[in-house]
């Protein structure tokens, strides 16, 4: 197929199987402590992306592959991790912010893989005292070199306001609509980018 072709929407018969079927979207929480907030927030941000139908979703707990720091043993441990990312062709990540950034249990996820997370699409979906705007600021980079393309639509939630006592998730109606459009902006480009793999 030539490049005019693509350019005005003609597809072969692969790339119209390709474009039918359903992607896979990992909704990956980025905290592994005891206590934490992100399988609520995981959960709500599944059961939106659910009743759209526009792929398959999971939730992806960083937390069950027990991965330990790198370069503390020999990687084979991330067997399992890569195995995981190399089914998904976009994600979520759920990220609360520590000290200014992502967790380090998310940074050690994210550096366990590397051509697994290559040509994908993510949404960011934070929180924290300022929703989690600088953590999310700084995944982007992270994004960015592991070239991840993540989408500009970024739903942030307030410890103070979207939770109770900052332990019991209530989100706000008003946070519906931003979650819609950032799953509808990764599934546009975690669809264009599967071309690319």
């Amino acid at each position: 197929m030539g490049f005019l072709d693509k350019l005005f929407g003609k597809q072969t018969k692969e790339e119209k199987v390709m474009t039918t079927e359903k992607l896979n979207i990992g909704i990956i929480l980025g905290s592994t402590r005891q206590g934490r907030n992100s399988p609520q927030v995981g959960e709500w941000v599944k059961g939106i992306a659910d009743k759209r139908g526009d792929a398959n979703y999971e939730i992806v707990d960083i937390a069950d592959f027990n991965l330990p720091f790198l370069g503390t043993t020999d990687g084979s441990e991330g067997g399992p991790w890569n195995e995981k990312l190399a089914n998904l062709d976009g994600f979520v990540f759920i990220v609360q912010e520590y000290n200014h950034s992502i967790t380090g249990a998310l940074k050690n996820a994210l550096d366990f893989a590397r051509e697994n997370w290559y040509n994908k699409a993510a949404g960011i979906v934070s929180y924290g005292s300022t929703g989690g705007a600088r953590a999310a600021e700084h995944l982007r980079g992270i994004c960015a070199e592991l070239k991840i393309a993540d989408v500009r639509t970024h739903p942030t939630l307030s410890l103070f306001t979207d939770f109770e006592n900052m332990s019991v998730f209530k989100p706000a109606d008003l946070h519906l609509d931003n979650v819609n459009a950032m799953l509808g902006e990764v599934v546009q480009w975690a669809t264009a980018l599967k071309t690319v793999r």
